[in-house]
């Protein structure tokens, strides 16, 4: 069997998925992209394509290899988002010719089914309270919101208050009945981490997720050591070799690499087998599409420190495409109780509604995130 021909397509709200093809008709699907950046993330795939056309797609390591290694420059969310959405679709094409799932290739089943949660209260954390008990009625109890708008290097005590007290609100009307993470997305930087930190400590989340940005990952063993509140971190790091510091300096309890961005099944799997090694728990990230969660569910079902995995059904930021829109069998993402169980089809288990795909690919438009500033107009972290 041989490699003949890589298709991108860029999709609606904010997508990529690719489709690889080969001489005995066999074909797999991955979702290579960064948020805001699909145009070149789509370049970076096409200049890889001449290493892979004419190869044998069940080579998948000596694949990943020549991609990562056989250009002078490496790692970064470009070129290894575009090395990742190859590799899931290499992993789909193999699972498909042996007619199992991906997850069976890795060794089989470690758990019966994966603990999802659901974002409430968009970029600007609003109407938190009513997201959550809509999403409860849908068998929901763990969440995620954003913790912060913008937030300054240095910021006010009304600052920390508002962003304590949407916490505080949340706890007096659910209580422990459901959990959530809170995510700062890098929005607060090291001086006021800390701060926030030992406020949101009586409402015991669930975690911080980047509670500074992977730039100041020096900083993650020192606020650990300053709260009790599980840190996480990683849809920012791209590589082991960059999970790999984070792993010995600690600091972090659950990691969240990307599938879509932190190379692919391949390297997933072996930041989450490093990440064990350490007691870390895997939590990996995924606002994105249906094939980039089967991927992510691949990894999560072959490794016992997987705790959560984010998936992006009614996510804030689907605007004009949801998850199962480009899906046949949506039956199969069923989620029930906040679980979701192990995609029984071959390969990564999504069929692509291709023609659908098509269409929609022909007026996708170019997402870009918000472009935010402080008060005094200097540039503030989305």
């Amino acid at each position: 069997m041989k490699i003949t021909k890589l298709t991108t397509y860029r999709l609606p709200p904010r997508w990529m998925l690719l489709k690889i093809e080969t001489d005995e008709g066999v074909v797999g699907w991955g979702e290579p992209v960064i948020e805001g950046r699909a145009r070149t993330v789509e370049t970076a795939v096409q200049e890889f394509a001449p290493f892979l056309i004419g190869q044998d797609p069940a080579r998948i390591n000596d694949l990943w290899q020549v991609m990562y290694r056989g250009s002078f420059y490496r790692g970064g969310a470009i070129l290894m988002s575009a090395i990742a959405g190859i590799d899931q679709a290499l992993w789909d094409i193999k699972g498909k010719l042996l007619g199992v799932p991906v997850y069976e290739l890795l060794g089989g089943l470690v758990r019966d089914r994966m603990k999802t949660y659901s974002w409430v209260g968009g970029d600007r954390p609003a109407d938190v309270i009513a997201d959550i008990r809509r999403l409860r009625a849908g068998g929901f109890d763990t969440f995620k919101m954003n913790g912060t708008e913008e937030f300054g290097i240095i910021d006010s005590a009304a600052a920390v208050d508002s962003a304590v007290a949407r916490i505080a609100e949340i706890r007096a009307a659910f209580g422990n009945e459901i959990e959530f993470g809170i995510d700062f997305h890098g929005r607060v930087a090291a001086p006021m981490a800390k701060v926030l930190l030992r406020a949101l400590e009586p409402y015991r989340p669930l975690f911080v997720e980047e509670p500074v940005l992977a730039e100041q990952a020096e900083h993650y063993p020192r606020l650990a050591e300053s709260t009790s509140i599980p840190l996480a971190a990683g849809e920012r790091m791209y590589s082991r070799f960059e999970f790999k510091r984070v792993f010995e300096q600690g600091g972090i309890a659950i990691v969240q690499p990307d599938l879509s961005h932190a190379g692919g099944i391949t390297e997933c799997v072996k930041i989450a087998a490093m990440a064990e090694a350490y007691d870390v728990a895997l939590a990996p990230h995924c606002p994105l599409g249906p094939v980039a969660l089967a991927a992510c569910l691949a990894v999560d079902f072959v490794s016992h420190n997987a705790v959560l995995q984010e998936q992006s059904m009614g996510i804030h930021y689907n605007k004009g495409g949801e998850l199962l829109d480009y899906v046949l069998n949506k039956d199969d993402f069923h989620i029930e109780g906040g679980y979701i169980s192990p995609l029984p089809k071959p390969g990564l288990g999504v069929v692509i509604d291709e023609a659908r795909v098509i269409e929609a690919s022909r007026n996708a438009p170019d997402w870009r995130n918000p472009l935010w500033r402080h008060a005094d107009g200097s540039v503030a972290e989305w």
